[in-house]
């Protein structure tokens, strides 16, 4: 089976999969079960089984899953056993919080170019990085060989920022923005907009 035959939503649940092994451990355990995974995660145990059935056998019946084991096959799957670096477009309050933000350390991500096209933030520092004229975003990103990017740039640029991270050869945005943007086939676009995600929840309050 190939990546593109394995529903989306199950690869979305891989991520939470590896989170979880990674609690346990770092919580010194060593072994876990379907049953003790879905009952952390709130998933039921025969769909973390079926979904990953789709990569592979990770356990044997009866003594469940060596974590250290599944762990590493969920980061080769997931190709966050070696590190990406990210650019990051839009410096502003968000764009400081992502760079500041130690979650993406040993996770698999580092953010290693900051971008703003404000003339009052480009040459100042965010932590080790400076921050580059969005003006040379293209041609920093090609020399670079960055294939990642995260966009936190107001609505009204998101599309234009967008072509141009294609332009630059990047393949995965993970954008901030509240608007849907396009990308030609082969570039992966991910959204995070939380304001969504309240009026989901609050559906069922």
């Amino acid at each position: 089976m190939t990546f593109r035959e394995i529903p989306d939503i199950v690869v979305g649940r891989l991520p939470v999969y590896l989170r979880a092994l990674s609690r346990m451990m770092q919580e010194g355990q060593s072994i876990t079960s379907s049953k003790e995974l879905g009952e952390r995660l709130g998933i039921s145990s025969a769909q973390i089984r079926k979904d990953l059935s789709h990569f592979g056998e990770f356990g044997k019946q009866g003594t469940g899953y060596q974590i250290e084991y599944l762990t590493e096959q969920l980061q080769r799957i997931l190709k966050v056993n070696t590190e990406w670096e990210v650019a990051l477009v839009g410096v502003g309050d968000l764009g400081h919080a992502l760079a500041h933000y130690n979650g993406f350390v040993n996770r698999g991500f580092r953010i290693s170019a900051l971008f703003d096209a404000d003339p009052a933030k480009i040459g100042t520092s965010v932590g080790e990085l400076k921050v580059m004229d969005a003006a040379t975003m293209v041609e920093e990103i090609r020399a670079r060989g960055l294939k990642v990017a995260m966009l936190a740039v107001p609505a009204d640029k998101a599309q234009t920022v967008a072509n141009q991270l294609v332009e630059a050869g990047v393949k995965g945005i993970l954008n901030y923005a509240p608007i849907n943007i396009s990308t030609p086939d082969g570039v992966r676009v991910q959204y995070i907009d939380p304001v969504t995600h309240l009026q989901r929840m609050t559906f069922y309050l």
